[in-house]
């Protein structure tokens, strides 16, 4: 398994890993139990998980969407994420 594959599974999973973060916080907030820390949902979006927090926050339920933390915060993130991406596939020379 070359270096891209690795990447596109890490990729893959933690956006997998931070939309169930956000669905299970989602779910406890509706049944008033512990919630997940708003810490904890940035640092999943931060390791790579930005795509996967905003399927979380916009799609079926609608979660954190009136934070503007977090309206600003994840999809600050998710640009950085795709500028660096950007940057090691089309500019860096290998």
């Amino acid at each position: 398994m070359n270096i891209y594959s690795l990447l596109l599974l890490y990729v893959l999973s933690i956006n997998i890993i931070t939309y169930a973060v956000f669905r299970l916080d989602k779910r406890k907030s509706k049944q008033h139990a512990n919630r997940i820390s708003e810490q904890t949902l940035f640092i999943l979006s931060g390791l790579g998980g930005s795509i996967g927090a905003l399927l979380g926050m916009f799609g079926k339920e609608k979660h954190k969407t009136k934070k503007w933390r977090f309206l600003l915060g994840i999809p600050l993130i998710c640009l950085i994420q795709m500028a660096i991406v950007f940057y090691f596939l089309f500019i860096r020379k290998s």
